[in-house]
C-alpha cells in the first residue's frame, strides 16, 4: 500500500489533472478488497500527459501491456491517439484512463468527484455513488463484490447522516 501511496504522491507532486477511481479508491471508503495498482482518470490533454512522464521518468516506466513491455515515452503524434495508459514502474502499476465506463470522460468524472485529503495532500476521488455506477459497469467479479461493500457503506454513511 506504501508503494501505490508514493505514486499518487507522485501524481500529486507533478500537479497531474486526476480523479483516483478502482480499487484504492474503494479502498479508501473502507472496501476490504486489495488493490495492487492505481487507477486513475486522467485529462489526456499533451501538457498533462507530459506531467504523466515526468512523474514517473526516474523509475523506469514501461508498457505493461505490450509484448515487449516497451519504455513509456511519449511524442506529440502519440499523445494526440492514447485513451487509456497501462504502466509498470519501479513503484507499481499504474493505469491511466482517459474515461471511466458507466461515468465518462475525464470532465464528467471530475463533477463526480470530491477533494480528499491525503498524507501527500489532497486529491480528488471519484464519489461513491459513481464508484458504484462505474464498477457496475465493468461488472468483473472482484467489482461487483466491492459494489456490495460501497453499497454497505454508503447505507451505514446515509444512516449516521454522513454522506459523500
Amino acid at each position: 500500500m506504501e508503494q501505490l501511496t508514493k505514486i499518487l504522491e507522485r501524481l500529486h507532486d507533478t500537479k497531474v489533472e486526476f480523479s483516483l477511481i478502482g480499487g484504492l479508491a474503494s479502498r479508501h471508503y473502507g472496501v476490504s478488497l486489495v488493490t495492487e495498482d492505481v487507477d486513475i482518470c486522467a485529462r489526456f490533454s499533451l501538457e498533462n500527459l507530459r506531467r504523466i512522464e515526468a512523474a514517473f521518468k526516474e523509475f523506469h516506466p514501461r508498457h505493461r501491456l505490450t509484448a515487449n513491455r516497451l519504455p513509456f515515452e511519449l511524442t506529440e503524434e502519440l499523445c494526440g491517439s492514447l485513451k487509456n495508459i497501462y504502466l509498470t514502474t519501479d513503484l507499481g502499476v499504474l493505469d491511466c484512463l482517459s474515461q471511466v465506463a458507466g461515468v465518462g470522460d475525464f470532465d464528467a468524472v471530475l463533477k463526480r468527484s470530491e477533494l480528499k485529503i491525503f498524507p501527500f495532500g489532497r486529491c480528488y476521488v471519484l464519489k461513491i455513488d459513481a464508484l458504484i455506477q462505474a464498477k457496475n459497469a465493468v461488472g468483473r467479479p472482484q467489482d461487483l463484490i466491492a459494489v456490495r461493500q460501497l453499497q454497505a457503506i454508503k447505507e451505514k454513511q446515509e444512516q449516521q447522516g454522513d454522506v459523500t
